[in-house]
């Protein structure tokens, strides 16, 4: 009993406070007492049940009095709690175990008690956060996206076991690539897939149908959706010591309208999926990382062209299309992704735009351009990604793996992985956890699971995207089937794979050979300089 935790609405932490007097044995005068409940009685609305705590409390009180002849003070003190349990409904079980009570839930309807989750982003990391928190009926979850028809910029390939994994439909599956054609700086073509079987293929999405998608099934589990923006989060100072809740600010916005109103919210736990430019990160002080900037075209081609596609990808490489990633031909449902990106000289992102489709050529030829996007990608992980009870997830945290730069399957399992932590720490939402349960479970799993795929990735990137004579070696590199092999396995199931001693050995001997022959081919790098822009960090 001593640590009970009274409740934010007054009511009720008067109703409480006479609950707990009803059972103390100092309290001898019947009459002070009976006043006291009957003014709270009249005073507390919206009461019309008790938990089952209270009720075995009352019972405990009423055996300890019988054994030790108390009973004729205890029958007043029993008739005048039968009174409030009769028409008393607003405890929740969590005040008797250690727990703060907690305010109303967030239609403010009924004194729910429940604690409250803001999602902020409606992304695959952030709808998957959502949906497993909504299945948490103790828990009240709110998912904010500020456009719910957005179209994130993104070439949209997902791999094969995120289609099961997270139980998407094959609708929302545009293209299933069972091809892929590699192109060097000097035009030379590798055809991969080979080593697929049948049922294996990397699936292409438009990320307002797949988004949509799985925003509309966190809704359906519970999830509160707010179509806002939010601007700015008050951090208590004491945050990380106690339960003070968080101030969201936000636009909140409306069909027709072009305005948002200005809003606020008080939430106890933040799960921050907004992306490479999140203001949780900010609010946190989660510090700053290198981006990438990513350019895409969405380019209506005609329908013989498409027919080339219907099954392949295409990505080139060569300083021309990027001087530290590759350009891709992705398909979508009626049209291509045809994009590129860079870290190092992000200035000339449209020159890079216009190189990749020229190395594309007649095959986009005469298309229409539909779209065009462009959005920063992290490069690595945020330096803090947990602070208080405030988590990254996705994008936000730097979830983005070098030398793909792909991000939709680890936006997705780190919302989920995250969300799963946090809800078994709340114990069925009877407490709130603290940063260090929140990194001992949901980072230090998440970076055992994941964390040697970054590692190989970063070095792949460092050795074969610096110049174009290590780009020759990639692409004569994957004509070997052991490396196709490797390279969609790992892919498609989110493994490092290459467990063959003797073939990995000759890898190496043949990734020496590639590069001696790479080098001696290759045109040299063409030479930049933007030392200022270069240094800005997100």
């Amino acid at each position: 009993w001593n640590r009970i935790s009274y409740a934010r609405t007054p009511s009720t932490s008067s109703l409480l406070f006479f609950v707990v007097a009803v059972g103390l044995e100092e309290v001898e005068e019947e009459g002070s007492l009976l006043d006291l409940g009957l003014g709270i009685v009249g005073s507390t609305q919206a009461i019309n049940s008790i938990s089952t705590q209270l009720k075995e409390f009352f019972v405990h009180i009423l055996i300890h009095n019988i054994k030790q002849n108390h009973l004729p003070i205890f029958k007043m003190k029993l008739a005048i709690a039968s009174l409030v349990l009769g028409s008393a409904t607003a405890f929740s079980p969590s005040a008797f175990s250690g727990s703060a009570l907690k305010a109303t839930s967030s239609n403010g309807s009924s004194m729910d008690m429940k604690y409250k989750v803001a999602v902020v982003g409606g992304g695959p990391s952030g709808a998957c956060a959502a949906e497993i928190f909504a299945q948490e009926k103790n828990i009240d979850t709110v998912l904010f996206e500020r456009k719910m028809d957005n179209a994130k910029p993104c070439g949209g390939a997902i791999p094969l076991c995120m289609i099961g994994e997270f139980d998407i439909p094959e609708s929302t599956v545009d293209r299933k690539v069972r091809r892929m054609k590699l192109i060097s700086p000097s035009n030379v073509e590798v055809d991969i897939g080979d080593t697929l079987q049948p049922n294996e293929y990397i699936g292409m999405c438009r990320r307002e149908i797949m988004d949509k998608f799985l925003r509309d099934r966190a809704i359906s589990y519970g999830a509160e959706a707010v179509q806002g923006l939010v601007t700015s989060i008050d951090v208590p100072e004491d945050h990380k010591e106690s339960e003070s809740q968080y101030t969201l600010h936000y636009q909140e916005f409306t069909e027709g309208k072009s305005a948002g109103v200005a809003k606020t919210m008080d939430v106890d736990l933040i799960i921050g999926a907004d992306g490479a430019n999140s203001r949780v990160a900010k609010a946190m002080d989660a510090g700053e990382y290198n981006f990438a900037i990513a350019f895409q075209e969405r380019i209506k081609i005609t329908e013989d062209q498409m027919k080339f596609y219907e099954e392949m990808a295409e990505m080139y490489v060569g300083d021309d299309v990027s001087p530290d990633f590759y350009g891709w031909v992705f398909p979508k449902y009626d049209h291509v992704g045809v994009g590129t990106g860079t870290v190092v000289n992000r200035p000339a992102i449209k020159q890079y735009q216009k190189a990749i489709r020229d190395r594309a050529g007649d095959k986009i030829a005469g298309g229409k351009i539909i779209k065009v996007e462009a959005h920063p990608i992290p490069e690595h992980y945020r330096p803090r990604r947990v602070q208080g009870r405030m988590a990254l997830v996705g994008d936000a945290a730097g979830y983005v793996t070098k030398c793909s730069g792909e991000g939709i399957y680890f936006a997705a399992k780190s919302g989920r992985m995250a969300a799963e932590a946090i809800v078994k720490l709340m114990d069925g939402g009877r407490r709130l956890p603290t940063q260090a349960e929140i990194e001992r479970t949901y980072l230090a799993d998440y970076d055992k699971l994941y964390g040697p795929t970054y590692t190989v990735l970063d070095i792949l990137q460092k050795v074969f995207y610096s110049n174009n004579g290590a780009r020759e070696a990639f692409v004569e590199l994957c004509n070997s089937k052991y490396v196709q092999q490797v390279t969609f396995d790992s892919y498609l199931y989110k493994k490092v794979q290459g467990n063959n001693p003797l073939d990995d050995l000759k890898l190496l001997g043949e990734t020496i050979g590639c590069l001696i022959k790479g080098y001696s081919i290759a045109k040299p790098d063409a030479e930049f300089s933007n030392p200022v822009e270069s240094m800005k960090r997100l």
